[in-house]
C-alpha cells in the first residue's frame, strides 16, 4: 500500500518524526519569537473585567492544512516586531512596577485649584528696576496690602508694625528704614546717604539730649515748621531716578500741618509739595512726636504705598522708649529749676496777663564756667495759631536784666534767632555757685488752649557759627487756659 501522507524525518525513540512542513512552521514561530525584547514591551493593563479563561490548544490537533496556512501567513511578515513601539517605553524601574489601583469614587467634588494670575509683572512697571522682595510695585491691587501678615520691630523701644512685603533695614543706632515692596536692591545715582528716599519710610528715635544737640540733627520738631524741613541736603528724590538738582528745590504752594494723636500721644505733622526742575515734583511728609523726640519721613514714596506709610504712623507704640531727659538728669554740669509762676501743669491764662518766674542755674560739676547764657522760649504746641509760614506762639516774653526788662523771642520760629543771647545777659558760674534769673511771660488770646512746653536752657554763647552747646536744659509744660 501506498502512503498518502509525507513521510516524517527524524524522530527520537517513541516520539513521531517531523515533516518539513513542522518544521518549517517551528522555524519560522522560532525566528519571530527571537524578535521580541525587553524593551518592546510594556506592562500589562490592569484588568478591567473578569479575565477570560482559554482553552489550552495542542499542537497534535491541528489539522495539516490549517498549519500549513499559519506558515504561510508568518513567512508573509515583513520582519515588524510582534510587540509594536506604539508609546515610549516608561524607565525601567517602572517596567517590574505593579500598577496603581484606581481610586474609588468617594462621591464628594473634587476641590477647585485657585486662579493664578497669569500677568502678574515681576518688576517696577514705571522704572524698569529689580523689586526688593519680589513684590510687584504696581498690579490690580494696592502693592501695599501685598498677602501676608504684618510683622513687629522695635526701635530703641519704639515698635511699629512693617507691613506685608516691606523690609526694615537699620541705617544708624538712631534710624530705620522701612523699605517698600518696589524698592530697588541696588544703589542708584542720588540716592540718599540713608537708602531710603524715595523707596522707603525712615523711623527715627532720639533718646538723648546730646543726640539732638550734636551737629544739627534731622530730622527735629523745628524743621515741622520749617519752609524748607523736609531734607536737610540737595537730593531730588524723585521715584525711579533721584538725582541730585543743579539748583536745588522749591516749595509749591503753602504746606499742609495737621495734628493727630496716635496710642494717647500727639503727633504733628507737616506736608510739602516740592519741585526740583520743571516736571519733576515730589510730596514730602514728615510726622514728629515732641514729647518723646520719635519721627517718621517719607519723600518721595509713591503713592500706591501710602496706605502702609499711614499703618506705619498709626502703629507706633513708645511706651517703651526712653525720651530725651532734661540737661541737667543726663550728666550735664549745669542743673536748672523753675519757680513762680510756671509749673508742670500749672495753668497759665491767654488772656493778656503777664506771668511772672525765676529760673535757677546752678553749676553741678567740677569745671568753672566764665560764660553762661541763659536761654528761655516757648515751643509748638496743639493750640498753637495756624499759619501758612512759620509756626509761632503770640504773646511776648521778658527777661529782667538789671533795674528793666528786655524782650527776647518767645518762640523759636525757623531760625536761630531765639538762641542768641546778648553779652550783657551772660554770667559765670563757679563750681557749686548759683545764679537766679527772672523772666515775664504774656500770653495772647489767639493762643489756644493745650499744653505748651517752655524750654529753659543754659548755654554756651552761641553765634550760628557752630552747633549749640548745651550746658543744662529743662522743659516745663504748662497748661493754657482761656481767660
Amino acid at each position: 500500500m501506498t502512503d498518502k501522507l509525507p513521510r516524517r524525518t527524524g524522530g527520537d525513540g517513541d516520539e513521531p518524526a517531523e515533516t518539513p512542513t513542522e518544521r518549517l512552521l517551528r522555524e519560522a514561530m522560532t525566528a519571530r519569537a527571537s524578535m521580541v525584547t525587553a524593551t518592546g514591551l510594556r506592562p500589562a493593563a490592569p484588568p478591567k473585567s473578569r479575565i477570560r479563561r482559554l482553552r489550552p490548544v495542542y499542537a497534535v490537533t491541528v489539522p495539516l492544512g490549517l498549519a500549513a496556512a499559519m506558515a504561510l501567513g508568518v513567512l508573509t511578515f515583513h520582519g515588524e516586531p510582534v510587540a509594536q513601539d506604539e508609546v515610549p517605553p516608561p524607565p525601567a524601574a517602572t517596567l517590574t512596577a505593579e500598577p496603581s489601583p484606581t481610586p474609588e469614587p468617594t462621591g464628594e467634588p473634587s476641590p477647585t485649584p485657585t486662579p493664578t494670575d497669569p500677568g502678574t509683572p515681576t518688576g517696577d512697571t514705571e522704572s524698569g528696576l529689580p523689586l526688593a522682595d519680589g513684590v510687584p510695585s504696581s498690579s490690580a491691587t494696592t502693592p501695599s496690602s501685598t498677602a501676608g501678615a504684618a510683622s513687629s520691630y522695635t526701635l530703641r523701644g519704639v515698635r511699629f508694625k512693617v507691613p506685608a512685603g516691606w523690609k526694615a533695614v537699620p541705617v544708624s543706632a538712631d534710624r530705620v528704614c522701612v523699605l517698600s515692596p518696589g524698592a530697588p536692591t541696588e544703589p542708584q545715582q542720588g540716592w540718599a546717604a540713608a537708602k531710603c528716599e524715595p523707596y522707603g519710610v525712615l523711623v527715627v528715635a532720639y533718646n538723648s539730649a546730646d543726640e539732638l544737640d550734636l551737629g544739627g540733627p534731622w530730622p527735629t520738631m523745628n524743621d515741622l515748621s520749617a519752609p524748607d524741613g523736609w531734607g536737610h541736603q540737595p537730593n531730588c528724590p524723585i521715584w525711579g531716578r533721584p538725582y541730585v538738582p543743579g539748583n536745588g528745590y522749591s516749595s509749591i504752594g503753602a504746606p499742609v500741618r495737621t495734628k493727630s494723636t496716635v496710642a494717647g500721644k500727639t503727633v504733628d505733622k507737616t506736608q510739602w509739595n516740592v519741585t526740583c526742575n520743571p516736571g519733576d515734583t515730589f510730596t514730602a511728609q514728615l510726622w514728629g512726636m515732641n514729647s518723646d523726640q520719635v519721627f517718621v519721613v517719607a519723600n518721595g514714596l509713591k503713592s500706591d504705598y501710602q496706605a502702609g506709610l499711614t499703618s506705619i504712623v498709626n502703629s507706633l507704640d513708645v511706651s517703651a522708649h526712653k525720651p530725651p531727659t532734661s540737661a541737667a538728669q543726663t550728666g550735664k554740669d549745669i542743673a536748672i529749676t523753675v519757680d513762680g509762676g510756671i509749673g508742670a501743669g500749672q495753668k497759665v491764662s491767654n488772656g493778656g496777663t503777664p506771668v511772672t518766674f525765676t529760673v535757677t542755674y546752678r553749676n553741678t560739676g567740677q569745671k568753672a564756667f566764665d560764660k553762661v547764657a541763659p536761654l528761655v522760649y516757648t515751643k509748638e504746641y496743639a493750640g498753637t495759631p495756624p499759619s501758612e509760614m512759620v509756626l509761632m506762639n503770640k504773646g511776648k516774653l521778658e527777661r529782667q536784666d538789671g533795674s528793666g526788662w528786655t524782650e527776647i523771642p518767645l518762640s523759636m520760629g525757623g531760625g536761630t534767632d531765639y538762641a542768641m543771647v546778648r553779652e550783657n545777659a551772660w554770667f559765670s558760674l563757679a563750681p557749686g555757685e548759683s545764679r537766679k534769673v527772672t523772666y515775664r511771660m504774656t500770653l495772647d488770646p489767639v493762643d489756644g488752649p493745650g499744653t505748651m512746653p517752655v524750654a529753659v536752657q543754659a548755654t554756651m554763647p552761641y553765634d550760628a557759627t557752630a552747633p549749640l552747646n548745651v550746658l543744662g536744659e529743662l522743659t516745663v509744660p504748662v497748661a493754657v487756659v482761656k481767660r
